[in-house]
Order: structure tokens, then C-alpha cells, then sequence
């Protein structure tokens, strides 16, 4: 396991994202920082290994997908289809931040990273709101695929400093850049009907959610 410090979640150094986007890239898994939790990542493309390799860290079975991190709200409808106007919105007002969209998979995403759903499988997008996080996503040239950085069950890692060891020792890379901004999980949305539905409640309040879809 290799450890890189940043200077912080908006600092961006380019021998820093090249490093952690050839980790990503050559099929590794990393934890990155994040304005919410420290997360586990990989690319997410098809046939990856790292894709696995996640739920191994995690020890979490394979009956939920991972989110993806996108470096733009236009993502949202290039990795999602028939995606509502108020998700839009949301997009618009919240994105990059502590907000994941649930939307309709477009036929972009491979099917190991759909969920599959009634009318059809769904994608979890978000931009983070770290510019380090999507130089990294712009430097891959793919999103990423990633989960909060801790064993299942256990809390979040909210600093490098508060890693679990077990995650820590059982990826190829670490990126710490000090605490997260924010500290809290991001909020999750159903953006697959006519009107949004909070799935986790995070760090966006859901009358915020609310608020800004009818915008």
C-alpha cells in the first residue's frame, strides 16, 4: 500500500492525480478523499478487477452496486436516460457537492455496475464536491466506482488519519488529504419518478432536495 498526502481536497497536483489515475487505471483500487467520507474506488470499466476487489475490503456482498463519481453535471444524462427536469435541477444547484442522483442507466454503463430495477436498472452519479476528486475522474477518462471507506457496518472514515486498518492495508493506494470538509455521507435522491424520493438522508437536507427541484 502506497500513501500520497494532498494539501487538500481543492489543491490539485498533477504528479498526485496521474499517480492515483495510473493506480485506477491499471485495474488498482484506492482510497480517495472526498468533501463527504473517504472512499474506495476503482474505474469503472468493464471487466475491471478492482471492481471486486472492493467488495472484498469492504466485506460486503455483492446485492447493492456502486455509486459513481462524474467530473460534470452533464454526466447526468450521458451515464443516465430520461432523466427528470427537476433532477436537473438538483444537478444544477448541488452538484459539485454531497448530493447522489439515482437515475435510469443509460446504455453507457456495463451491466456489473447497474442495479437492477423495475422499469428498468439505475446508476448512482454524483460530482464531488473536490476539485483533487475530479481531476482525478477528468485525468482516468471514465468515472469512478466507489463506496464509503470502512468494513461494512463499521463508521465512515472521515480523515486519512481515521482509515481502518484493514481498509488501509488491503488497497494499492491511499490519498490523505486531512479531514473532509463536509464529514457527513452524501445525500441520496430516487431520480426515476415523477418527483424526488430521499433515499439516505446526508449532508443536503431533504426539504433543501425539495426546495430546489421545484426551482
Amino acid at each position: 500500500m502506497e500513501i500520497l498526502f494532498a494539501d487538500g481536497l481543492d489543491v490539485v497536483d498533477p504528479l498526485l492525480v496521474d499517480r492515483a489515475a495510473k493506480t485506477l487505471g491499471e485495474g488498482g483500487v484506492a482510497v480517495l478523499p472526498t468533501d463527504s467520507v473517504y472512499g474506495i474506488c476503482c474505474a469503472a470499466t468493464p471487466d475491471n478487477p478492482g471492481h471486486e476487489r472492493i467488495f472484498e475490503v469492504k466485506r460486503r456482498d455483492r446485492a447493492q452496486t456502486l455509486p459513481w463519481f462524474v467530473a460534470d453535471a452533464s454526466d447526468l444524462t450521458l451515464y443516465g436516460r430520461d432523466v427528470p427536469a427537476w433532477a436537473l435541477r438538483l444537478a444544477k444547484y448541488h452538484w459539485p457537492g454531497a448530493l447522489t442522483l439515482v437515475v435510469r442507466a443509460s446504455e453507457r454503463v456495463p451491466a456489473e455496475y447497474a442495479q437492477p430495477a423495475p422499469g428498468g436498472a439505475t446508476i448512482a452519479l454524483r460530482v464531488p464536491g473536490s476539485e483533487l476528486d475530479r481531476a482525478v475522474v477528468r485525468a482516468l477518462g471514465c468515472p469512478v466506482a466507489q463506496t464509503s471507506a470502512n468494513v461494512h457496518g463499521a463508521p465512515s472514515a472521515t480523515s486519512g488519519a481515521g482509515l481502518d486498518p484493514l481498509v488501509a492495508d488491503a488497497v494499492d493506494l491511499v490519498v490523505d488529504a486531512g479531514p473532509a470538509t463536509v464529514g457527513v455521507a452524501s445525500t441520496i435522491v430516487d431520480a426515476t419518478g415523477a418527483e424526488p424520493r430521499v433515499l439516505r438522508a446526508g449532508a443536503l437536507a431533504e426539504s433543501e432536495v425539495l426546495l430546489s427541484a421545484r426551482l
